[in-house]
């Protein structure tokens, strides 16, 4: 029988435990998978934790994945078996040997990047489009904040926002993580431990400040953020790494006139045709190499407990990928 992680409640890394698992034939619309390579993200840690009560349990948690369709259920005309596919889907899952998914779900990848390398840019990749290219549409000469900018979203962000002709400024905990945004592409580093983050953006820019500012650490950095934008800003908060950010007056917006956000990258997917043109921009900077895809580690899929410990420590730059061995297929 395959395995697969099944979390039965919320807590610590320890939680995550493998178990045989049995996998149906595919129903109407549906294929089945042999998965290849599993993306680690921090909403995997949300759910784990039970900061997001998303997902009903016992269930199997992970959202990213790349497979080979070994299977297609009735009315599935998008893929074939044997094609090697990539997904990011809201329904849960990944963290499989094998899985079933819905055959809209399945994104088809170029020949030119690895299990590995998609498996770790898929869903960053395209939370980067999304947030660059159509939350706030980045423009050359704008100023571009971006908190973690050594983390996985955040060095996609440093090297296509760059791309794109903006002056990246990066926020890091360490000079070591500064050495990593500055070689993504970000113009400056600041050292958010130990600098005001706000007054190093004012003194960047001239006292200006930025035209979006990326935060995907929410509580702690909100206020920073909200006082780094210059003048009709926007203030992007994708993520709460640090917490969720306390309600607060929407007037604090107005001597500004800036403007807040909240997208999920699901809404944006859910559209069969964006979801292809977002994918197809994804390739395209991937190809062009203006943006990389970077595996820092890889796990066993039944060490998915020591994958979640180093994500949470943050003692790592860089994407976390599972593999599934044979005894999990």
């Amino acid at each position: 029988m395959p395995r697969a992680i099944v979390l039965r409640a919320p807590g610590a890394a320890d939680v995550l435990r493998i178990e045989a698992v049995t996998v149906a034939d595919p129903g109407a619309g549906e294929i089945r998978l042999r998965q290849l390579a599993i993306g680690v993200n921090f909403h995997d840690v949300y759910v784990r934790s039970g900061l997001y009560q998303t997902l009903p349990l016992p269930g199997i948690p992970g959202i990213e994945g790349v497979g080979v369709v070994e299977a297609v259920g009735p009315d599935v005309t998008n893929v074939a078996v044997g094609d090697r596919v990539g997904y990011i889907s809201p329904q849960y899952g990944a963290y499989a040997g094998v899985r079933l998914l819905p055959a809209a779900q399945a994104l088809p990848l170029p020949s030119s990047l690895s299990d590995a390398a998609a498996a770790s840019v898929l869903l960053k990749g395209l939370t980067a489009e999304m947030l660059l290219r159509r939350v706030h549409r980045v423009e050359a000469g704008q100023a571009v904040l971006v908190h973690a900018a050594a983390g996985g979203v955040g060095r996609l962000l440093c090297q296509w926002g760059a791309a794109l002709g903006a002056t990246v400024i990066g926020t890091v905990g360490s000079e070591a993580k500064a050495a990593v945004a500055l070689a993504a592409g970000a113009s400056h580093a600041i050292l958010y431990r130990d600098q005001d983050v706000a007054a190093e953006v004012r003194r960047l820019t001239g006292g200006r400040g930025v035209d979006v500012a990326y935060d995907s650490v929410g509580a702690t950095t909100f206020d920073g953020s909200l006082d780094s934008l210059a003048t009709f800003g926007h203030l992007v908060n994708f993520g709460q790494s640090s917490g969720p950010v306390p309600p607060f007056a929407v007037a604090r917006l107005s001597p500004k006139s800036a403007s807040l956000t909240r997208p999920l990258i699901f809404h944006y997917l859910a559209d069969a045709a964006r979801r292809a043109e977002m994918a197809a921009a994804l390739f395209a900077v991937l190809e062009s190499g203006a943006v990389t895809a970077e595996v820092a580690r890889t796990f066993p899929l039944s060490d998915t407990a020591g994958a979640h410990a180093l994500l949470e420590s943050r003692d790592l730059a860089g994407p976390i990928v599972l593999l599934p061995e044979p005894a999990d297929l």
